[in-house]
């Protein structure tokens, strides 16, 4: 089941982001298992602007959270994550699905989202569910880069990818 989220989750969206990035272990992207979750309250934001989703599998209990926002054309997914115990079911590409549909409804082209070039579950697997790496940046897309950049994120070894709002995906 896709729905967005309930206040009362954001600690377990907290630590899903928190043991989702605990794959990163033993990969030259291995800082990811000791950065913070988002703050409490950048998910509050999110899920009051209906940008904050969870996938469960008894109807209640999240085991994987995407966030996003809107930007000028396209709906940017600023996180996704789903537990490890729960990998491999397409609970992520039911979130994803679900900020498509989302997008074209809001009139939105795409969705877009930053990733890691070389991480077999980043840029390989968007690739493998229709996402296309984004050659030339928007003003937009080159202040999230501007922004990762800061956080102290190595952009050369990301790439922001763009899949097309292709309709609506009702809600399970």
């Amino acid at each position: 089941m896709v729905r967005p989220a309930w206040r009362f989750e954001l600690p377990a969206i907290r630590e899903i982001e928190r043991e989702a990035a605990q794959r990163f272990r033993g990969t030259r992207e291995a800082w990811v298992a000791e950065d913070p979750p988002a703050p409490e309250a950048l998910l509050a934001t999110r899920l009051e602007a209906g940008g904050l989703w969870v996938a469960t599998l008894d109807g209640q209990h999240p085991v994987a959270a995407i966030r996003f926002r809107a930007l000028n054309v396209a709906l940017y997914v600023e996180q996704l994550d789903v537990l490890p115990a729960f990998a491999g079911r397409r609970l992520g590409a039911a979130l994803l699905d679900r900020a498509e549909a989302l997008a074209h409804e809001a009139g939105l082209s795409a969705v877009i989202l930053s990733t890691f070039r070389d991480i077999p579950w980043n840029a390989p697997w968007y690739e493998r569910i229709g996402f296309k790496v984004i050659d030339v940046l928007s003003a937009e897309l080159e202040a999230i880069q501007s922004d990762h950049e800061a956080r102290g994120l190595d952009e050369s070894r990301r790439v922001f990818m763009r899949r097309e709002a292709r309709g609506s995906v009702p809600a399970k």
